[in-house]
C-alpha cells in the first residue's frame, strides 16, 4: 500500500512530547484559513511512497521515541496509516495524530479506518485550526480551540 506524503522530518521536538519522526501527509479538505502548510492541502501534491519504505525509515531512526502524523489531513489517508500506524506500535514507538476533525466527529462517522487509526494513536491533537483563536493556544496546538486527547489514558 501506499502514501501520498507531502513531507517527512526524521528528528522533531515540537511535534509532540520528546524526540519524534513526523510524517506529513497530502491532502485536505478543510481549507482552513490561515493554515500555515496550504500547499499541502492538495492531494496532488509530494509523492506515492510505500508504506513498508516509510517504516524502514522511522526505524532506522534510534534515537526517537515516537512517530507524530500529521499534514495535510491523517484521516484522509487513515487506510494506509492504519498499515503504518501497526508497524510503528509493534516497534515500540508512541504515535501522536494531528487532524482538522473533533474526536467527536471521527467516532460519529462512518469511515472505519478512521476510526481503526485512533485504536492505534496515544495522543490525538484535534479540531480545525482557527486563525482567531491562535493567540493563547496550548503548547502543541494551533490554536485555543483544539484539544490534545491522551486516547490510551482515557
Amino acid at each position: 500500500m501506499k502514501l501520498r506524503l507531502a513531507g517527512f522530518l526524521d528528528d522533531s521536538l515540537v511535534n509532540g512530547d520528546g524526540l519524534r519522526t513526523v510524517v506529513f501527509v497530502s491532502g485536505c479538505s478543510h481549507n482552513c484559513p490561515g493554515c500555515h502548510n496550504i500547499e499541502m492541502q492538495s492531494h496532488q501534491y509530494g509523492e506515492e511512497i510505500e508504506v513498508e519504505a516509510v517504516f524502514n525509515r522511522i526505524k532506522d531512526n534510534i534515537i526517537i521515541r515516537g512517530v507524530t502524523f500529521s499534514g495535510g489531513e491523517p484521516m484522509d489517508q487513515a487506510e494506509a496509516l492504519c498499515e503504518l500506524a501497526e508497524k510503528i506500535k509493534s516497534f515500540g514507538l508512541n504515535l501522536w495524530c494531528y487532524t482538522g476533525y473533533t474526536y467527536e466527529q471521527i467516532l460519529e462517522g462512518t469511515d472505519e479506518y478512521k476510526k481503526k487509526l485512533l485504536s492505534y494513536v496515544d495522543v490525538l491533537v484535534d479540531g480545525k485550526y482557527m486563525e482567531e483563536l491562535k493567540e493563547g493556544a496550548a503548547k502543541y496546538t494551533g490554536s485555543r480551540n483544539q484539544r490534545i486527547i491522551r486516547l490510551k489514558q482515557s
